[in-house]
């Protein structure tokens, strides 16, 4: 009965302020000066505000009291499930939906975009070579040319972790949260790191560049090299994982009334957020790859 009451207040509250808000927009349109627009934005402030609470009200009616999570019981590793007697986390079986839908996706781009490619390009088309070229430019300018190769491969990371952050804005706990997943995307890049070098260099020159200047840090340089993977899995998986725990919190605290607060929120922690993440993990391998064929 309580939320009944409070949404017939609120509603009328919204209501109230709708006018006034309509009243002060037609005295600013006639006289627009600094008290009307200071009065205009407050009546716009207070609808907006009285909205936002007959929404929650309603989002109370409809769903009933929301049930606190307990936090505590939070766990940095994902929930595992047994399949064909294989103990599998929830984070790997996202991950291999994502890649499917990719793999359509490319499918569907393959067969009713690529195979009908004009000059000049329009459409989805522009939009895809603008995308490919703007990464080629930026993986030829970082390891000067060497890596004409390593362009597809950084277009696919990149592809893949804004995947698991589309994954993140239905709720779904991004792969992107589980270190084995950014122990394997840095294991590439270490494997990368070498074969580039080797390339470059020959394996003995490989192995004499890391005892520059002196062979004294042979050693250092050694465990250096072996602790890149670890850096960038551990920098990638905190990062998202952090995100995740925040949107959690966020909505563990507010309950039924984050109505439109988490999506605004989540536009940074679910879109801005990831996507930073993965110009940085790709911008890192790069200057390591660069590193060693210098």
């Amino acid at each position: 009965m309580l939320d009944f009451i409070l949404l017939a207040i609120f509603v009328v509250a919204a209501v109230v302020c709708f006018l006034w808000r309509r009243g002060c927009a037609a005295r600013f349109a006639a006289d627009p000066s600094a008290k009307n627009k200071r009065l205009r934005l407050l009546s716009t402030a207070a609808l907006a505000l009285g909205i936002y609470l007959a929404l929650t009200r309603i989002v109370q009616l409809i769903l009933g009291p929301h049930e606190a999570e307990d936090l505590a019981a939070f766990s940095p590793w994902a929930e595992r499930h047994e399949i064909f007697g294989f103990s599998v986390s929830v984070t790997v079986l996202w991950l291999w939906v994502l890649i499917a839908a990719l793999v359509v996706l490319a499918v569907i781009l393959r067969i009713f975009v690529l195979r009908r490619m004009s000059d000049p390009p329009r459409g989805a088309q522009n939009v895809i070579e603008a995308a490919v070229g703007e990464m080629m430019k930026y993986v030829g300018s970082s390891v000067h040319g060497e890596g004409e190769m390593l362009g597809s491969y950084m277009f696919s990371v990149v592809v893949l972790l804004i995947g698991c952050a589309v994954l993140e804005l239905f709720g779904i706990r991004t792969p992107a949260s589980d270190v084995t997943f950014t122990l394997g995307l840095s294991s590439i890049t270490f494997v990368l790191i070498n074969i580039y070098g080797i390339r470059k260099k020959g394996v003995g020159g490989r192995i004499k560049s890391l005892a520059q200047p002196t062979p004294i840090v042979f050693p250092i340089k050694i465990v250096t090299d072996f602790a890149v993977p670890v850096s960038l899995a551990a920098r990638l998986f905190g990062n998202m994982l952090g995100g995740m725990i925040i949107m959690d919190l966020l909505y563990s605290a507010l309950g039924n009334n984050a109505v439109g607060i988490t999506s605004v929120v989540g536009l940074y922690f679910n879109v801005f957020h990831p996507l930073l993440q993965a110009f940085i993990f790709v911008t890192l391998s790069l200057s390591f790859i660069k590193e060693a064929v210098e």
